[in-house]
């Protein structure tokens, strides 16, 4: 990268320390983080850069009667304008799955603020000032927003001629993906059920919210290539939708990881990464492209907003007898991850509990809102609000208790899925709710003991000092949730990891090389303790993350530590395995522990299992270093069938219980969330630090779509009406309770180490506690998120 000033290698050094897997390192990049100089993707720099901008549409839905570029061309500064017209090749769209999203809209746009034309200047207002003097005549077309205007007799086609796979298995155009899932005799079911409860539930659309917005350098090479460094999730998915769009072969693309400010699904599809290589190209200059926070409600997808309808059933002494239950997810204007959305909500629809009749259909709906696609704990996360909340509705109209009713309930080891798969892993569910329900309760209402003296922000509405504890009411709520890890549905999930093991400066030292994204889960930490364990070094380095080792995968679906720790781990196995084989031919079988016993490396040394030193690793390495790069697969999995969901679809399932303890302003509609306490299994805890900062992560998330956070897409017009942060809220540290952890560590014996993914579960139990501790204070029904002022007051 040269000419660049800085460069996105911050996590090389995995550090020297005795810490393997078990310890709780502490992150290599965490000091620079916090005091401010870790380099992220919008700090790098390069000396003769321009700065890309987007132009985005004002409609939801026009025709483009015309663009003209003639006065931004004109500007002082600018050397590119590009439409859709100045694409190089016949491939104009990418996708994640279904390749439907233009890289520039051409003939209409879909959604507000889709890209229509890029600008390069020398500077980015100049950029900007440029893009403003683009004019576009729109046509207005009849908006899709909603189930009803999507399916309705004559409705408009969001796409037009769709050949995708999906489409043959869809009653209709404006369907992405429809998921049935059907076992057993709901209608005989149902006769045996002595209470039956139902309800219709809505669940908003959240943003990741992610506090670095998009951003990327792309380079233009001496070979015609490029070179991008960008912040995402995925760089090798990003490098097959790139390369076909540049008309450039994939080894032309070449991809590092620069830093990541948080991500949480919202990185998974592409946002600047074509539009800077393309700008680049054009210029023959390297290109920056960093979006601000207006510009990044645009740029990226969003959690998909539900509309949910259940039905359960049970017996009066509390079993439950049959489930059926409708799921409809706004996909907005492009494909994104919507069929694995689909898939994940109609799979895991009934919770972690044993029902075994059930009726189920999740679909997704193509329209004109804002795309949606992944984001943490897709699909399962909009299912447990609904479920949970029925759970609740059942043991209220029973008398019974809300956590004895869920334990009589919940799934074990061997329990069948909806889908007809076996839970062949433990699944401590009622344990969860026992230790959750065990935990020590807050105390109550301590700001009454302060008398005039409270402390304002331990009171609903904070420092805003709108109460001094009138009407205001204790609550308290539990639940509990499911979530499968990795890709399933027969996809092949795969990791590739490096490891070269080498004597430097006379001790023996390994590199770790993966495509994995870092984006704050901590693998930085996980790959190095790993490589100490098998390899019983010290010193590890992890090599910053490119396209120039085999794909890693995405940093979603809580995959990484199962999927890329899995490929570090084997890969350090067989380096292992070859600097014994390099040992006995040179030190020979003198000894008869070279065998007879299990050796092992450790500290540089070549010793038996019983720990006796056979010879040094360092005399074995010094001629010649070991580098091996191979590729690991979890167990395969398979498609759910298209008309019962029958089918082995998900590969590992994790789960997480929450308690939340609200306290409510019942005349202000204002809500303080006291405590989220979380019981979780994770199946081994390689960083036990990391695991705590994880579970605590996702119940904040939960915590604020529960609350407080929701795009606003205006009905009639289809147009976002809260894109910043002034508007579209998020939890501060002062919305954020005390999240208490209870770590259970039960093996999954097809997982490496026994370890299980553990970075979305807590977001799917949190939201629904939370509602449901809003609710045990309040009496209200409470069937939508977040939850606002005025559905506690009436007003």
């Amino acid at each position: 990268m040269a000419g660049a000033t800085r460069t996105p290698t911050n996590l090389t050094q995995g550090g020297k320390t005795d810490a393997g897997i078990g310890a709780s390192t502490l992150r290599p990049d965490g000091t620079l983080k916090v005091t401010g100089e870790f380099a992220y993707s919008s700090d790098m720099w390069h000396e003769d850069m321009l700065w890309g901008f987007t132009l985005r549409s004002t409609e939801a839905h026009a025709e483009i009667v015309s663009i003209d570029t003639a006065e931004a061309l004109a500007t002082s500064g600018v050397y590119a304008v590009l439409t859709y017209d100045d694409l190089p090749t016949e491939v104009k769209n990418y996708g994640l799955e279904i390749q439907d999203t233009p890289v520039l809209a051409h003939g209409k746009v879909r959604h507000h603020g889709e890209p229509v034309a890029l600008v390069a200047a020398d500077h980015p207002e100049t950029a900007r000032r440029a893009a403003a003097k683009i004019k576009i005549e729109y046509k207005q077309l009849p908006l899709v927003t909603d189930e009803a205007s999507a399916l309705a007799e004559g409705a408009p086609l969001i796409h037009e001629g769709r050949d995708d796979h999906h489409i043959g298995h869809v009653p209709h155009p404006n369907i992405v993906h429809r998921q049935p899932i059907v076992r057993g005799d709901v209608t005989e079911a149902a006769k045996k059920a002595d209470v039956i409860v139902s309800g219709e539930y809505v669940f908003g659309m959240q943003d990741q919210a992610f506090l670095g917005p998009e951003s990327g350098l792309a380079v233009p090479g001496e070979d015609g290539g490029v070179d991008l460094y960008v912040a995402t999730q995925w760089l090798h998915s990003d490098l097959r939708q790139i390369a076909p769009v540049l008309g450039l072969p994939e080894e032309k693309v070449r991809m590092t990881l620069s830093g990541v400010g948080g991500a949480f699904g919202g990185r998974e599809d592409l946002s600047m990464q074509v539009h800077a290589c393309l700008l680049a190209l054009r210029t023959s200059k390297p290109v920056k492209i960093v979006y601000n926070r207006f510009e990044s409600f645009f740029g990226h997808v969003h959690r998909h907003p539900a509309k949910l309808w259940y039905e359960h059933g049970a017996t009066k002494d509390g079993k439950l007898t049959h489930l059926k239950c409708r799921i409809v997810l706004d996909g907005g204007a492009y494909a994104s991850a919507s069929p694995a959305v689909v898939g994940n909500a109609s799979s895991l629809a009934a919770g972690p509990y044993i029902v075994d009749d059930v009726e189920i259909e999740a679909i997704a709906l193509y329209s004109n809102n804002p795309p949606c696609g992944a984001m943490r704990g897709f699909g399962a996360v909009q299912a447990c609000f609904a479920y949970e909340a029925q759970m609740d509705k059942l043991a209220a109209k029973l008398g019974m208790d809300p956590v004895a009713f869920r334990q009589l309930n919940a799934m074990e080891q061997g329990t069948l899925m909806p889908t007809g798969q076996e839970v062949d892993s433990p699944a401590p569910v009622a344990e969860l709710l026992r230790r959750i329900k065990a935990m020590p309760l807050p105390p109550e209402q301590q700001w009454l003991a302060a008398g005039e003296g409270a402390d304002v922000r331990a009171l609903p509405g904070g420092l805003s000092n709108t109460t001094h504890g009138e009407g205001v009411v204790r609550g308290v709520g539990y639940a509990v949730g499911i979530k499968n890890v990795g890709f399933s549905e027969g996809f092949d999930d795969y990791s590739t990891a490096r490891v070269r093991l080498e004597v430097i400066a006379g001790e023996a030292v390994a590199t770790v090389h993966t495509a994995m994204a870092e984006v704050g889960q901590g693998g930085v930490t996980v790959h190095a303790q790993i490589a100490r364990t098998e390899l019983g070094v010290q010193q590890v380095t992890i090599h910053p993350a490119d396209t120039q080792v085999g794909s890693a995968g995405s940093t979603s679906a809580s995959r990484q530590t199962y999927m890329t720790g899995g490929a570090v781990k084997n890969t350090c196995e067989a380096v292992r395995e070859k600097a014994l084989e390099l040992g006995r031919r040179k030190f020979g079988t003198y000894h008869p522990a070279w065998a007879t016993a299990e050796l092992l490396l450790e500290s540089g040394k070549v010793v038996t299992d019983g720990g006796e030193v056979l010879a040094d690793l360092v005399d074995v390495l010094e001629t010649e270093a070991i580098d091996l790069e191979l590729e690991f697969r979890h167990r395969p999995t398979e498609a759910f069938d298209l008309t019962t969901g029958q089918g082995f679809g998900h590969v590992q399932y994790s789960f997480a219980a929450h308690r939340a303890v609200v306290e409510v302003d019942t005349e202000l509609g204002l809500v303080k969330v006291i405590e989220l306490a979380c019981a979780q299994d994770v199946g081994k805890a390689l960083n036990p630090l990391s695991v705590v900062g994880q579970i605590q992560g996702g119940t904040t998330q939960g915590l604020g779509v529960a609350v407080m956070e929701e795009i606003i897409v205006d009905p009639k017009t289809a147009k976002v009406r809260n894109p910043s942060f002034t508007d579209y809220l998020i939890p501060t540290i002062l919305d954020t309770p005390t999240i208490p952890v209870d770590v259970l560590e039960l093996a999954d014996e097809h997982a490496p180490y026994g370890l299980r993914g553990i970075g979305e579960a807590p977001t799917l139990s949190s939201t629904p506690a939370v509602l449901a501790a809003i609710r045990n204070a309040t009496g209200l029904e409470l069937n939508k998120t977040p939850v606002r002022p005025e559905h506690l007051t009436g007003t």
